[in-house]
Formats: C-alpha cells, sequence, structure tokens
C-alpha cells in the first residue's frame, strides 16, 4: 500500500505548515477528513462519488499533532456531513479526536450522524492480508453513501 502510489515533488525548495490542513479537493455535499495512506483512497473515493453527481470535499490532515481544527471545523460547516477516515482502528485514534472536535464546535452544523472509517477492530495482520484489513475507497464509499443519504 504505501509504495503503490506516487505523486510528484517539487525540485524547488518548499515548506510544509505544521499543524495547518491540506484541502485536497473542494466540494459542497460532504468532507472526508483523513490523513496519510487513506488520503489516496479518498482521494479516490471522492472520484467515484462525483460520477454519482456528490460534491465532495477532502481534507487531509498533514499533520496529527496539532490536528487543523479550524480547516475542519469550516469545512463541516459549508458541507453539513463528515466522514472521517484513518487506518488505525476505530477507538482511540486520530479520527476518535477529530470527531470529538466537531462534535464540540459543528454540532449545530451537522445535518447527519459523522461518518467513520477504519481499520477492522482486530490485531494487525501479516503480509496480504492487511489488504482485507485496511479501509479501502468502497468501504469510504458506502460509509459517505449511508452519510449523504440520511
Amino acid at each position: 500500500m504505501y509504495r503503490s502510489f506516487r505523486e510528484e515533488v517539487p525540485e524547488e525548495e518548499y515548506t510544509i505548515d505544521i499543524g495547518k490542513a491540506n484541502v485536497k479537493k473542494e466540494g459542497n455535499d460532504i468532507s472526508i477528513i483523513t490523513y496519510g495512506a487513506m488520503v489516496q483512497e479518498s482521494m479516490k473515493a471522492a472520484e467515484e462519488l462525483e460520477k454519482d453527481g456528490y460534491s465532495v470535499e477532502v481534507i487531509d490532515l498533514r499533520t496529527v499533532q496539532p490536528i487543523d481544527v479550524d480547516t475542519i471545523v469550516a469545512s463541516v460547516e459549508k458541507t453539513g456531513r463528515a466522514v472521517v477516515v484513518q487506518e488505525a482502528q476505530r477507538q482511540a485514534g486520530v479520527g476518535a479526536a477529530v470527531v470529538a472536535e466537531l462534535s464540540e464546535r459543528a454540532i449545530l452544523s451537522l445535518e447527519a450522524p459523522i461518518g467513520r472509517v477504519a481499520a477492522a477492530d482486530t490485531i494487525y495482520p501479516f503480509t496480504q492480508a492487511e489488504n482485507v484489513w485496511l479501509p479501502n475507497k468502497n468501504d469510504i464509499i458506502e460509509k459517505a453513501k449511508e452519510t449523504l443519504e440520511f
């Protein structure tokens, strides 16, 4: 998974602000909030959802400490719906922290419960079994549609 995709890297010197999320894709119907390897899966899911007529915003947290709560809240205030995607298990992870922040700061903007996509609640599997254990674009699409149709 980690070596299965490639991105362009600028040749000139550049910086990434610590604690500042990146809006990878703007949209109006739902916010997908994620980080790490799940950014690629979320972008694939967003492309598929757009084919079904949904406008999807994808937020890449970039850093998990600190979390850019302002960008997340602004996105959810705009879309009214959120799905939080993480590679880790559901409990006690970054996704849970994002959900807590949204519950405290954007609850009145939400038109549906916050959707969550995470790894299976089991120990991390060996080698090829991780493809079954890890979330993928289909899991994200399913949860996004459930949230959109609430």
